[in-house]
């Protein structure tokens, strides 16, 4: 797949929190659950920011730039992240999807599961999403504390209005 490029980047999450805002309540429904939330939104989302979250390069395992729920050690047993984005095989951050019935900004247990499988993996940082917002926490140490929140007061990622965010803290070329 061809990287896209910053030029359609604004254009591509534009129309995807479009349709996330058309069509809000019925995402928000217990329904709708994780993985379509990923199919519809999260996938287009990263790979808009030039991730090969597919693998449509036929990278062998080693050099996949996302690896989807890759198993990791936590404590006594195995866990998976959501998404591993790596850059030349080395993992960088975690990103845990939740459903948008699940609060992220008020629900304390998805931000710790998902410092706790950054902390573990020593990553330095991981989001977690709803797709209306994406919250980034520093995961080096036990604490976790939540840096960044790309959401605005009406409840749409920052990135839609401001992409060159999406860029700075998400893209392959920022994190390289």
């Amino acid at each position: 797949m061809a990287k896209k490029s910053e030029t359609t980047a604004p254009r591509v999450i534009g129309e995807l929190v479009d349709k996330f805002g058309e069509h809000r309540e019925t995402y928000r429904r217990v329904g709708y659950n994780e993985q379509q939330l990923r199919q519809d939104f999260l996938d287009p989302f990263f790979e808009t920011l030039g991730w090969d979250v597919k693998n449509e390069q036929g990278f062998a395992e080693a050099y996949r730039d996302v690896i989807l729920e890759q198993a990791l050690r936590v404590e006594k047993s195995v866990r998976a992240p959501d998404y591993c984005f790596r850059v030349g095989g080395t993992a960088k951050f975690f990103v845990e999807a939740k459903k948008p019935a699940v609060d992220v900004k008020s629900d304390v247990s998805p931000a710790f599961q998902l410092r706790r499988y950054a902390w573990t993996a020593k990553l330095p940082l991981s989001i977690l999403t709803d797709f209306e917002e994406f919250a980034v926490y520093d995961c080096r140490d036990d604490l976790g504390v939540g840096i960044l929140s790309l959401a605005d007061a009406d409840r749409q990622p920052v990135v839609y209005n401001r992409p060159e965010l999406g860029y700075a803290v998400a893209s392959p070329r920022a994190i390289a």
